[in-house]
């Protein structure tokens, strides 16, 4: 949800009896501080904060002359230039300054994906602290690490894979397999994520063993959402597909399939490591954002994004409460 998330969204779950939570991956420290307080302004209510474990990345420079040409018709054809490819942060010491935001402002909860950050800040902070797991190894290792709550991956889920100790391939479990693989092995609550747009999907997330569910693809369309016009276009249309890609942004994700795939696809090259990739394809990214191009978006979501509807937060949230109840009644 990072880029989609707001402080308004976030709490206007909290508000309605979720745990909102905003995605800050990308979010400076200054900006991140000020999110958290705007947050705090709008709702009493516990809220998150998801950062990604940028350390455990592969930040190396590499030759990105290939992906770059092959990208040049879009850049030609969207009327924008190629741009300087290298990282234009240092990945470790930005996650030390989101990680000392976090603590200092005492987020009442704190999730990671891609590995498992320095936690010791936060811990003593009071945080309750969840890690992403897309394996049932994996979630041992965060059990191991101390975490609070796991976060199931299913492989339905939108947005980036959190992979870290297996190749991304052995890793797509769909949720209904990995769910009780997870719970098994574990002693600490588990949620489950990943293709989860309705009542239906929670109640199956606790008949598998889940104490609850993280929902983040049908919210894309709520009022507060910040997703772009065009992002919110592509998730309205029932017969759009997904795919798992690296070709977005280096790392595997889960995005509607366009031209930008496509095109590097046909070229024979491969991504450029994570989060270089991203530099390379932002211009076409923000091209399609300011020109309402779905044909060549780089737009993440889930395989539940066919049921997603424009509803304000607190309501989505209240209907699916009142189908899982059903679904749980009828069960």
């Amino acid at each position: 949800m990072s880029g989609s998330d707001t402080p308004e969204l976030a709490a206007a779950v909290s508000n309605a009896g979720g745990l909102g939570s905003f995605g800050a991956a990308r979010t400076g420290p200054d900006e991140l501080r000020a999110t958290i307080r705007r947050i705090r302004q709008l709702t009493d209510r516990p809220f998150g904060i998801n950062l990604f474990a940028w350390n455990a990345l592969d930040v190396a420079e590499a030759d990105a002359t290939a992906v770059v040409a092959a990208l040049s018709p879009l850049y030609e054809e969207l009327g924008v230039g190629a741009p300087d490819a290298r990282v234009p942060f240092d990945p470790h010491a930005f996650l030390e300054e989101q990680l000392a935001v976090v603590a200092e402002e005492r987020v009442p909860v704190f999730s990671f994906t891609f590995g498992v950050p320095p936690l010791d800040e936060v811990r003593a902070s009071g945080a309750v602290v969840a890690g992403t797991a897309t394996t049932a190894d994996e979630a041992a290792a965060l059990e191991e690490a101390g975490v609070d709550l796991i976060v199931a991956q299913g492989s339905e889920a939108g947005g980036h894979r959190g992979t870290f100790l297996h190749d991304f391939e052995d890793a797509l479990i769909g949720g209904i397999a990995l769910v009780p693989a997870v719970v098994d092995r574990v002693g600490v609550p588990v949620l489950v994520a990943g293709g989860i747009s309705d009542g239906r999907g929670v109640a199956a997330a606790l008949a598998l063993g889940a104490d609850g569910a993280q929902i983040g693809t049908v919210f894309l369309r709520c009022p507060e959402s910040a997703a772009a016009a065009v992002h919110k276009t592509l998730v309205a249309e029932q017969s759009r597909p997904t795919t798992v890609t690296d070709r977005y942004t280096g790392r595997p994700a889960r995005a509607f399939r366009t031209r930008v795939a496509d095109e590097l696809a046909r070229a024979g090259v491969n991504a450029l490591p994570y989060p270089l990739q991203q530099v390379v394809t932002e211009p076409i990214r923000r091209a399609a954002v300011e020109q309402g191009r779905e044909d060549v978006a780089i737009a993440l979501a889930g395989q539940g994004q066919p049921r997603s509807t424009p509803v304000g937060a607190s309501d989505l949230l209240g209907a699916l409460v009142a189908e899982t109840e059903k679904a749980l009644a009828r069960l």
